[in-house]
């Protein structure tokens, strides 16, 4: 490919054309072809020919619209004309004596504006090369407020997950520091020699409700970090082939004792004879956690949750977590998985507005579909899918 950028060296020059190539083998041809047409209309035509490659400038190429490859634009003097196709030299013959026309018309204007004492006409000749580098730093511009509005913007929402981490990490910690130092007094015999033992069952309470809470605060710190890594297309899984119905089952297990303070009953239906699904465990693992937390969160004192698996199709596998508890509004419905997005009635309640934007980054990045049936004052139904392992 020739330069960039080629003119005949008369950037002053009233008829101005740009010739737009790409890099296919027969660009130079075209070059060629246009260059000595031009060159045997003689020195007494006043123009200026610049070759511009839209693999180097795609802003030039967008500005001007380009939708493909070799285009001739008449740039100066208005009205500007493009040309494109295989036959450019038969079009600029074609055109050229009406192009002349117009540079002879560009020309009287110019000596009428002169002879007015006035400094420049209106319509004056573009430089090129500066229109460029203007479009050029436009966008680079443009892209850089954009980055900064991204920036700014995760600034302040990390900032604000910071405060709220560590205003929500003192309930959890401080019922925890409340059940071990319970333990530790319990243990520990007094001066007096008679210390306040505990009994067995009260101090396995005591454990318990220890290990909930250090188990809440470490999902709180693991939704701050997924929320930090950034959008789906940034979102790494590595995909294997997993049980889901046993991965359902084993979570279901480590957060039974959430079920028992507001004695919800849980109901279950998984088969057994679920084939195995393509996906991250750890990440699929993080959606359940995530979905169970809300249900457990919204369902009233001795309400229901029910976890389900169907196999919906060859193809995928559908898993639902429902509640009975007071449902999402139906103008929310989509929103609710937008990233921070809070309903009006939980702005009081803990967490960060993330997780089930987390839930929807993890499914899409599976090529899965997440999404909620709800019904006010009945409950919801949250439901994800995931592809079937294929070996």
């Amino acid at each position: 490919m020739e330069a960039l950028s080629q003119s005949f060296e008369r950037p002053e020059a009233p008829l101005q054309l740009l010739l737009f190539v790409d890099k296919r083998p027969n660009a130079n041809e075209k070059i060629r072809q246009v260059r000595n047409f031009l060159k045997e209309l003689g020195d007494d035509y006043d123009f200026d020919l610049q070759i511009i490659d839209v693999g180097e400038q795609p802003h030039l190429a967008e500005h001007f619209k380009l939708v493909a490859t070799p285009t001739l634009i008449k740039l100066h003097p208005e009205p500007r004309q493009t040309l494109a196709g295989s036959n450019l030299v038969a079009q600029i013959e074609k055109w050229w004596p009406r192009w002349q026309r117009s540079v002879d018309d560009y020309k009287a204007r110019a000596r009428r504006h002169e002879t007015s004492g006035k400094d420049s006409i209106e319509g004056s000749i573009p430089s090129v090369v500066y229109s460029a580098e203007l479009i050029q730093l436009s966008d680079e511009i443009f892209r850089l407020k954009q980055e900064k509005e991204e920036l700014q913007e995760q600034l302040r929402f990390k900032d604000g997950l910071i405060a709220m981490l560590a205003h929500d990490l003192r309930n959890p910690l401080t019922a925890a520091s409340i059940a071990l130092e319970t333990l530790e007094m319990g243990i520990e015999p007094k001066e007096t020699g008679q210390g306040a033992r505990l009994t067995p069952a009260l101090m396995g309470q005591l454990i318990k409700h220890a290990r909930t809470q250090t188990k809440a605060i470490d999902r709180m710190i693991t939704d701050v970090l997924q929320a930090a890594r950034g959008t789906a297309a940034e979102l790494q899984i590595q995909p294997q082939q997993v049980d889901l119905g046993e991965l359902c089952l084993d979570v279901l297990h480590h957060l039974k004792e959430q079920f028992e303070p507001k004695s919800h009953r849980l109901i279950t239906d998984i088969p057994s004879d679920l084939p195995n699904v393509y996906a991250d465990a750890k990440q699929v693992r993080q959606v359940l956690i995530n979905l169970l937390d809300n249900a457990i969160k919204y369902t009233p004192n001795g309400g229901t949750i029910q976890v389900s698996i169907l196999h919906r199709t060859t193809q995928k596998i559908q898993v639902s977590v429902c509640d009975n508890g007071p449902g999402v509004p139906e103008e929310n419905r989509e929103r609710i998985f937008e990233d921070r997005f809070r309903l009006e009635r939980d702005e009081a309640k803990e967490g960060y507005g993330i997780g089930l934007a987390l839930c929807q980054r993890v499914i899409r990045a599976h090529y899965g579909q997440i999404w909620v049936d709800s019904v006010a004052n009945q409950g919801s139904c949250f439901h994800f899918t995931l592809p079937v392992y294929r070996p």
